[in-house]
């Protein structure tokens, strides 16, 4: 799948926005690839899986599109 990076923080997760979706999808910088945290910018365009986690769907394997 694919989206864009909505909202990081200095605490290592972040958000990423996907089209046609209203709901914002939460990654860890644990589920970077290629990629490090600090690298990233609000706005980046980014490939990922959906997982699940306890508290609900998640990105995994977040790299750079």
């Amino acid at each position: 799948m694919t989206g864009t990076i909505k909202t990081l923080t200095d605490k290592g997760f972040g958000f990423i926005s996907r089209e046609g979706e209203t709901k914002d999808l939460f990654f860890h910088s644990n589920e970077l690839k290629g990629v490090t945290f600090d690298e990233l910018k609000v706005g980046d365009a980014v490939t990922f899986e959906i997982g699940e986690s306890e508290k609900g769907p998640n990105a995994t394997g977040v790299s750079r599109a």
